[in-house]
């Protein structure tokens, strides 16, 4: 019978038909379209990179198109802060969300092994490792699906320990797992998970034939290119600027007899015969391999649903060490205090970010946050449900326009360079040092309103806010074995 009507339709008759019979197959035989993809995360963490010390935060010296095109094209904030005055601590709150009273590594450290002979292969063991049970944001963002990449400078525990960056949620680990290992920018190898890659031609000395950052700059653009078609968390915490000045020489071609040198006492790490031209082109050539960067997620039309976000990790070098000159860059701004102190200019650090999907070009903000405040961020970026109990805040809200929850308070807590705490609180900024000598030193209270320089003590004049800073020191506190802080534990 479907043959007779077939027939009796004609040929007209016959292809309408068919055209109606592809139609519904299309409807119901094609797989349902794809949900909109979650969005991609670049998160670069340079070194010891001052407040000062790019172009859109009033550097004069040092080029940084690319990380100043991120603020033209996202956000700048002017009230940042890192999670600690030293590189190990700080990258533990980046990566789990806890201020420096709740965080499980709290200074710069070493694991007892340490001390044991090393084999000829110049084994770095690292620093305190993290717990297993510790939550991190690679962690979290595995949970979504994401492929994640840590290229350049962990710093949390070596590879075969709890903290080792494959038992944290890191897919692909990149660089120096040890700090000390990273004091030379021409290793004679680096480590891609827990093997070693050999890089002939370095032998630790001023000058080699491959420059790490340029290997960092490598892995990470094929990791773009390897993982395009699936979101992806790629963590950049570049070794650039801290200490050796070390920088090839094409790059330091840029800066030579354009900076005025002058003679100096060297202190500490290799010596460079031309140390602030060589500091100002490592910040740029890092800048420039930003800019591959941000190119290659171009090619690949990725920028808009990218999450770009630069910082550092505490503020800049002191006193020349090394041959850095953080007077002569006006490092650290306006700030008083360099790395080291949890003075604003040993915390207070640059963060731009961009993501034009979400976010709008050409701002500025004030809003007053740190690095706890990252892992919240990417994970309501990344639609993943942070850890209830961290102290983090996301400030996700803010830099896509809509109505921002804010931090009562700030807290750091730091038993290295003498014993420190501080805290901020909307303008006020509380700070006493040398607690490792005087478990009853008074609070410093300054008016970051008017007195950014931490200039002028008035804590004299506004006993409640003392008040309030004294309740804060000791609720936030928790007593920790391996940073133990007797001018706070024994109270």
């Amino acid at each position: 019978m479907m043959n007779r009507v077939i027939f009796a339709t004609g040929r007209c008759g016959l292809i309408a038909l068919l055209l109606c019979c592809w139609s519904v197959s299309q409807v119901w035989c094609q797989p349902p379209a794809n949900p909109e993809r979650l969005p991609n995360v670049v998160l670069i963490v340079a070194d010891d990179l001052g407040y000062g010390e790019t172009g859109c935060y009033g550097q004069q010296w040092i080029q940084t198109p690319n990380i100043d095109e991120i603020a033209d094209r996202g956000i700048r904030f002017t009230q940042f802060y890192a999670g600690q005055a030293v590189c190990a601590p700080s990258r533990c709150s980046l990566l789990t969300g806890y201020h420096q009273g709740h965080a499980y590594i709290r200074d710069n450290g070493n694991p007892p092994e340490r001390g044991k002979a090393r084999p000829k292969q110049m084994y770095f063991p690292g620093q305190h490792p993290i717990p297993d049970e510790t939550v991190t944001l690679p962690e979290l963002l595995k949970t979504q699906g994401y492929a994640t990449a840590a290229i350049g400078k962990w710093g949390l525990g070596h590879f075969g320990s709890s903290g080792d960056p494959n038992r944290q949620g890191v897919d692909l680990f990149y660089g120096f797992n040890c700090q000390v290992h990273a004091h030379n920018h021409y290793p004679r190898f680096l480590w891609r998970n827990d093997e070693r890659e050999i890089l002939p031609g370095n032998d630790r000395t001023l000058h080699g034939e491959t420059y790490s950052q340029d290997k960092f700059t490598e892995v990470a653009l094929q990791f773009i290119d390897d993982n395009k078609d699936q979101p992806f968390f790629l963590y950049l915490p570049f070794a650039i600027p801290h200490l050796s000045i070390q920088v090839p020489p094409q790059s330091l071609a840029e800066f030579r007899g354009a900076i005025p040198e002058e003679d100096y006492e060297h202190k500490g790490y290799l010596p460079h015969p031309e140390p602030r031209a060589g500091y100002a082109a490592m910040i740029s050539h890092m800048d420039r391999d930003i800019g591959t960067i941000m190119q290659k997620l171009h090619e690949h039309g990725l920028t808009d649903n990218t999450l770009v976000i630069f910082t550092s990790d505490n503020g800049p070098t002191y006193n020349r060490l090394g041959g850095s000159d953080s007077v002569f860059f006006n490092s650290a701004g306006p700030l008083r205090g360099r790395k080291g102190s949890l003075l604003e200019g040993g915390i207070r650090v640059p963060l731009v970010a961009m993501w034009p999907d979400r976010i709008a070009s050409g701002q500025t903000t004030e809003h007053i946050s740190a690095f706890w405040d990252i892992l919240p961020t990417i994970c309501e970026a990344c639609d993943v449900q942070s850890p209830a109990e961290i102290d983090g805040i996301s400030f996700l809200p803010g830099m896509t326009g809509r109505e921002q929850r804010m931090h009562e308070f700030l807290y750091w807590e730091f038993p290295g360079y003498g014993g420190q705490e501080a805290i901020r609180m909307d303008k006020w900024k509380a700070i006493r040092g040398d607690l490792n000598k005087r478990s009853d030193a008074p609070f410093r209270l300054f008016d970051l309103s008017t007195d950014i320089g931490e200039a002028n003590n008035v804590a004299a004049r506004h006993p409640d806010i003392i008040a309030r800073v004294q309740e804060i020191s000791r609720a936030e506190h928790v007593p920790s074995s391996l940073f133990p802080f007797p001018a706070l534990d024994d109270r």
